[in-house]
């Protein structure tokens, strides 16, 4: 079954936040001691992942196109509103919960103020969890993995890695990152289905170029996730997600350029 593997990794995700949900009482030190030490742990992934790739021509070229192609689809923003409108179903099924907890009785104050407290809260624990776990290169071997010879052990590591985490991120930026595992599932789940046509269509020499590269890529996304996390710039990571598409299509067309 190509998609056993990323099911049993969006149901670690789900795991891991409820269980995180449950420490949500972390004191504020701790919470930022620890989202520090995980960007800087996904700032040295990152660079790890990057220097597998000699070709920083090609990584330079993949990030300034997809770059331009985020920007013009405005990724971003089309996840933050994603983000915003889970955040206002969660808070419209949050009030309803109070008002039936105190017979129908209840104070709007107390909603707005309730409300004005994990204001942004569930967008950012969704956007940024779902490029912490799309982005990986683990991401995308393990589901050609799966998809390709039925193997899933890729995505098992990957499963306790998510879950691990996700019980940190949803301690400290609440029921946001839960959502993430319906991304991770069409994610990975499309790579999964489409490796046999992938398969198909490329030689092995190539696929194994081709994913070097988007790992390449990958990396330096990681990076600037990290970079986020650590609260020294924004970046706008989502935006260069095209870039990943971009490296992929660039070794079979440097190929093709170099026959001539």
């Amino acid at each position: 079954m190509a998609l056993w593997g990323t099911i049993i990794n969006a149901a670690a995700i789900i795991v891991g936040g409820l269980l995180g949900l449950m420490l949500n009482r972390l004191s504020q030190g701790i919470r930022s001691t620890v989202m520090q030490g995980i960007g800087l742990a996904l700032v040295a992934l990152g660079l790890s992942m990057t220097l597998k790739s000699t070709n920083f021509l090609l990584i330079v070229a993949s990030l300034v196109l997809g770059g331009l192609l985020g920007e013009l689809l405005r990724v971003e923003r089309n996840l933050e509103a994603l983000g915003r409108q889970l955040e206002r179903m969660v808070n419209a099924l949050s009030r309803f919960i109070r008002r039936r907890s105190r017979g129908g009785k209840h104070s709007e104050l107390a909603d707005l103020q309730s409300e004005a407290q994990v204001q942004g809260r569930i967008a950012a624990g969704f956007v940024n969890t779902t490029l912490i776990y799309c982005v990986g290169a683990m991401a995308i071997l393990g589901s050609l993995d799966s998809g390709l010879r039925g193997q899933h052990d890729i995505l098992y590591v990957k499963a306790m890695m998510d879950g691990f985490l996700t019980v940190i991120f949803a301690s400290t930026m609440g029921v946001g990152v839960l959502f993430s595992a319906f991304s991770v599932f069409l994610y990975q789940g499309a790579i999964a289905l489409a490796a046999s046509g992938i398969a198909s269509l490329v030689d092995r020499a190539a696929l194994d170029e081709i994913i070097m590269q988007i790992t390449a890529v990958g990396g330096v996304l990681i990076m600037g996730i990290g970079i986020n996390l650590l609260e020294l710039r924004k970046i706008n990571v989502a935006n260069l997600l095209p870039s990943v598409l971009v490296a992929a299509l660039a070794v079979p067309f440097v190929h093709w350029i170099s026959t001539w």
